[in-house]
């Protein structure tokens, strides 16, 4: 595993309840600014296994990127039992929920 991907893993684990981050902010932070479509495929092979809350993670424009409807749906009522706001169908304020790490987090 590299550590870009255990960097991601990591970084994911811990968003908490209630907060978002976004594929792109997830790779800068782990060290790959442009990285935001690794984030997606780690995402999708490795959030079963490591038990992540991949609900957390969303586009840059504040929504969930996830095509299939069940699983969509799937995303947008966990995100609204951890108190997450919807504005209409899919768009979430990334200034009220978005999760941004201090900087003794980041340097873990």
């Amino acid at each position: 595993m590299t550590s870009f991907t255990k960097r991601v893993l990591e970084i994911i684990a811990h968003i908490p309840s209630g907060k978002v981050m976004t594929y792109g902010q997830i790779a800068k932070l782990a060290g790959s600014p442009r990285g935001a479509r690794q984030v997606v495929r780690i995402l999708h092979s490795m959030s079963q296994k490591y038990k992540l809350p991949w609900h957390r993670v969303i586009n840059s424009k504040g929504q969930i990127g996830i095509k299939d409807e069940e699983l969509f749906l799937v995303q947008k009522l966990s995100l609204e039992s951890e108190g997450i706001k919807f504005i209409g169908r899919n768009y979430i304020n990334l200034d009220e929920f978005q999760y941004h790490p201090s900087l003794y987090e980041r340097d873990g």
